[in-house]
């Protein structure tokens, strides 16, 4: 792992940009001001508090690969989630009957998956000038904005994250297209599941892929292939504080462990594609609708 400072610009040095080339993931620290951290999280808070979610939609998030398919791949409310901003809860917060167990403002898991078109507030960090500045200094040409989310993981039962590769979700042709722009809203520690990689591990392919399975065959998505059982040793922890920005290139196999703390570690996230030259796997969960073209980065 390797630690930059942007310094207010955004903008990584060279030798920083070789190096996310190589392990596939980077970390730029003191991204975002204290003031722009908190008017997100100021702003996702009125979006919980305004949340009317019916009970048929209230569809528990998970990365284990058959709960998966269950709670996610089989519910239109996830699989229609793309242009739309739709709330996903933790496990085991709900009653036989869809009723909260716990206050509705601790049952999030993420909220997702078109901040960044609906909300102005999201929509304008997204497409922040330092954040163009970024994507222009990487060498993206046309990129576009293909889903955001909020990450809450909760405190003392804030879920695990599987280990992935986020290009089994959104996949294109070539690979090497998709870039993730995680946004530290708070300390992101050991203890309360930060982020961690596996260096290098973007230079090997997709090992599974998540599909979209066609109209009236069944469950609503499948997967092809299957994850690895990857070695613990080889994953390397990244805590960053507040404000910190982590690249993340969509091969690169990454993880984040339950939060046991007492502290949440709320983030923001959104992933980029370069358009130019790609094509979008029509068999992606995830599809660009007439309502929401993925919309360009650059304004």
């Amino acid at each position: 792992m390797w630690l930059i400072r942007s310094r207010g610009s955004g903008k990584p040095e060279a030798w920083s940009c070789l190096k996310f080339q190589e392990e596939g993931f980077l970390v730029l620290e003191g991204f975002l001001s204290v003031d722009e951290c908190e008017a997100m999280k100021q702003r996702i808070g009125e979006i919980v508090a305004e949340m009317d979610v019916p009970l048929h939609c209230r569809t528990e998030f998970s990365t284990q690969e058959e709960e998966q398919l269950q709670a996610q791949g089989s519910t239109d409310y996830f699989l229609s989630s793309g242009d739309k901003i739709r709330f996903f809860f933790e496990k085991g917060v709900f009653d036989k009957k869809g009723n909260f167990l716990v206050p509705p403002e601790k049952s999030i898991n993420k909220i997702g998956h078109a901040l960044h078109a609906h909300d102005p507030v999201f929509r304008s960090v997204t497409h922040s000038p330092k954040v163009q500045a970024l994507a222009r200094s990487l060498g993206l040409q046309m990129p576009v904005v293909v889903q955001s989310m909020y990450i809450f993981k909760q405190p003392h039962f804030g879920g695990e994250v599987s280990p992935h590769q986020d290009a089994s979700f959104l996949y294109t042709e070539p690979l090497g297209r998709v870039l993730g722009m995680w946004m530290a809203l708070e300390d992101a520690t050991l203890g309360n599941g930060c982020l961690w990689f596996i260096p290098g591990s973007h230079t090997s392919g997709v090992s599974r892929r998540m599909i979209r399975a066609p109209a009236g065959s069944g469950p609503g998505t499948c997967f092809l292939g299957s994850e690895p059982d990857w070695d613990s040793s080889l994953f390397v922890p990244t805590p960053v504080q507040r404000g910190a920005l982590v690249l993340i290139h969509g091969e690169v196999v990454h993880k984040s462990e339950q939060n046991l703390s007492d502290h949440s570690r709320q983030a923001y996230t959104f992933h980029l594609m370069e358009a130019a030259g790609t094509v979008w796997s029509p068999e992606n969960w995830l599809q660009p609708t007439a309502e929401l073209p993925f919309p360009a980065l650059y304004s």
